[in-house]
């Protein structure tokens, strides 16, 4: 499934890229309709973008305090 909008990919049913900056960064994130959170994945230049996949990449947790 993949449905463009203007700024944005859908590519999962909860996985969206959005196009920044005339398209010169991307941000992906994690939406979870029901709890109503967005959880951002990743973020970074076109360039970079198109060396991952937007499909499999997954924000790291980390325990900063």
């Amino acid at each position: 499934m993949k449905q463009q909008y203007r700024n944005a990919s859908v590519i999962t049913d909860k996985r969206v890229i959005f196009n920044i900056h005339g398209n010169s960064y991307r941000l992906i994130v994690d939406i979870e309709y029901r709890l109503k959170i967005v959880f951002i994945v990743w973020f970074g230049t076109h360039k970079q973008y198109d060396k991952i996949d937007a499909k499999k990449v997954s924000y790291v947790k980390t325990n900063k305090k």
